[in-house]
């Protein structure tokens, strides 16, 4: 995530959010004067902000004098529409789909030009991910961020074939045309299939999740050992999830959708 320089007319909300920032999986934990090195914040307005932040609940001390993310932090982003009331809808088909399958389930949805992971369900025995819950990955390498990509405005895709790819295995599709084509048969099919794209042990089948409007929300997908599964068997299971989490939502799916 790139960091805002703090600026002589950055507002206090600005510089809290700063603070905020300064915190990731890696860095779970962070002293007063990393927050301060993380964020350019002088070492006093740091104090300052990550007093007012404590006492709201946004971090919390530990006892050695760390810092980290706040339980009332939480609280307040588990109220995003998009978050719980999405994950509550479609738990009991992930789970479903989890127990079938026995493999790694995600549910996750698009903002701006990445995929947001809002649930995550672990197999036994299933390959490694790179994924968490609340994590941010790019939309072209994975089953779920083809599947929003491909359903996305035509500005938002254009955006993303406009930038350059990384190249995560030898089978990450990296070219304008290669992705493209991808797209056009997530529509064709209903499905999308990421072959060894992020990593070279994993495959991933993914679906679509429609709104009462027929707009496409989220995508659920099953994430495999690429060389014991077969994409095709997969996708019928991963579809009726996608369709049962679409109906709780006030979905009218036609036929027509796979």
């Amino acid at each position: 995530m790139q960091r805002r320089a703090p600026t002589e007319n950055c507002s206090v909300t600005a510089r809290a959010l700063q603070v905020l920032e300064a915190f990731t999986p890696d860095r779970s934990v962070l002293r007063l004067a990393e927050i301060s090195r993380h964020t350019g914040l002088p070492l006093t307005t740091t104090h300052r902000l990550v007093k007012e932040l404590v006492g709201w609940g946004a971090l919390e001390r530990e006892p050695d004098g760390g810092y980290r993310i706040g339980l009332r932090l939480w609280e307040i982003a588990s109220l995003a529409p998009r978050g719980l009331g999405l994950r509550e809808a479609a738990l009991p088909y992930l789970s479903d789909l989890g127990h079938i399958t026995r493999e790694n389930v995600q549910l996750a949805v698009r903002e701006d030009l990445s995929v947001v992971y809002v649930e995550r369900l672990a197999g036994r025995d299933a390959v490694r991910v790179l994924t968490r819950v609340g994590g941010r990955f790019d939309l072209a390498p994975t089953g779920v961020g083809l599947v929003l990509l491909a359903h996305a405005p035509r500005e938002v895709q254009e955006q993303v074939l406009s930038r350059p790819f990384v190249r995560h295995t030898e089978k990450t599709l990296c070219t304008p045309d290669e992705v493209r084509r991808a797209l056009a048969e997530v529509r064709r099919t209903g499905v999308a299939v990421s072959d060894r794209q992020v990593t070279m042990d994993a495959v991933s089948v993914a679906a679509p999740v429609y709104d009462p409007d027929h707009a496409v929300v989220a995508a659920v997908s099953v994430v495999a050992h690429a060389d014991t599964v077969n994409p095709h068997a997969l996708a019928p299971l991963v579809q009726v999830a996608a369709r049962g989490i679409s109906r709780s939502l006030g979905a009218r799916l036609r036929s027509s959708v796979a």
